[in-house]
């Protein structure tokens, strides 16, 4: 069978990306915000980093759910706490290095590769969750959303960087720390929200 792309199906596709795609593109303000005079090569790295692993992260999902479904279930209990350490660990770095603003050394990059792998995986890995979602889609249809949320998540990321670079060159050695408060909220507004979700589901479950 073929696989069938209507309107609907792609701009809900584009929908999911917005939505998927907000806790990258406030990361990337924050990148922006941190180390607004960042290499060129770093600027184009940081979208394509989370723009890959938004499409990576649903077909991973997707096949997961497709195939063993029963061990990634259990895995999801585990995804909120996954990004709130990785975020706040990232987040209060960048906060020590704020404060301690040592002006009189050579600042040393903020945002290592590493750093932006776990950037990456941390707002992308409730992004697994849309296996369940997809689920019932043929493979074609599900590289195609799963493209259409990387392309969004691309644009909203550069965007992001864009405008946290413009405000962080006038934040001086603030920028660092805002940038790091930005990280440690956005990992535990993830946190609160998949608890709120669970009791939610618990009590509806319970009723």
């Amino acid at each position: 069978m073929t696989a069938h792309f209507d309107p609907l199906f792609l701009m809900n596709s584009m929908l999911l990306g917005v939505g998927l795609a907000m806790d990258a593109f406030s990361v990337s303000l924050a990148n922006g915000l941190s180390a607004p005079d960042m290499p060129r090569g770093l600027r184009r790295a940081i979208p394509l980093t989370f723009a890959g692993f938004q499409f990576l992260m649903p077909m991973i999902g997707w096949f997961c759910v497709r195939s063993i479904a029963e061990v990634f279930q259990s895995f999801q209990r585990a995804i909120p706490w996954i990004a709130l350490i990785l975020l706040a660990f990232i987040g209060g770095k960048m906060l020590l290095e704020g404060i301690r603003g040592n002006a009189e050394e050579s600042p040393q990059p903020l945002l290592t590769p590493r750093v932006l792998l776990l950037q990456g995986i941390a707002t992308s890995i409730d992004a697994l969750s849309v296996g369940f979602t997809i689920a019932a889609y043929r493979v074609t249809e599900a590289l195609t959303a799963s493209v259409l949320i990387a392309a969004v998540t691309w644009v909203l990321c550069a965007c992001g960087l864009k405008l946290g670079r413009r405000f962080g060159t006038r934040l001086a050695g603030r920028a660092s720390i805002l940038g790091g408060v930005i990280l440690i909220a956005i990992g535990l507004e993830i946190f609160f929200a998949a608890c709120d979700a669970s009791a939610t589901a618990g009590r509806l479950q319970f009723n």
